[in-house]
């Protein structure tokens, strides 16, 4: 499986959360899938750092993700124009930009979305979530 990870995901995974269902942990350490991160992941985190929704417990936070970024085998699903016109076509319940370029790398990429991000299992485009 080729699995684009939302960012919810990778931190829950990185901190060994409880929050992540068995189900995700076992297709994260899974050898035979493929790991994908877009450049919205890393953007979404330093975000959420700067604003202080999340914590990363160092104390240069670029180091902390370059050492992520080297010390695990992800495929990076870069961002292009295809990806940014899929990003206005996606069906959302709402217009987190975000949420809508995850998507729609997940689309134009053909890659398993992994969330629990409920309004986007509820919507249309929960056919490509795992």
């Amino acid at each position: 499986m080729n699995l684009l990870l939302d960012t919810h995901i990778l931190l829950w995974s990185l901190n060994g959360s409880d929050r992540l269902l068995p189900e995700m942990k076992n297709a994260l350490e899974e050898p035979s899938n493929t790991l994908w991160l877009s450049p919205i992941t890393i953007w979404e985190m330093l975000m959420l750092h700067e604003k202080d929704r999340i914590r990363i417990d160092h104390s240069d936070p670029v180091k902390w993700i370059r050492k992520v970024l080297n010390s695990i085998p992800f495929k990076e699903a870069p961002l292009n124009h295809e990806v940014a016109v899929q990003s206005r076509q996606v069906k959302l319940p709402h217009q987190d930009p975000a949420d809508r370029f995850l998507v729609a790398t997940a689309l134009v990429y053909d890659l398993i979305f992994m969330t629990v991000d409920q309004k986007i299992l509820d919507s249309d485009s929960r056919e490509i979530c795992f």
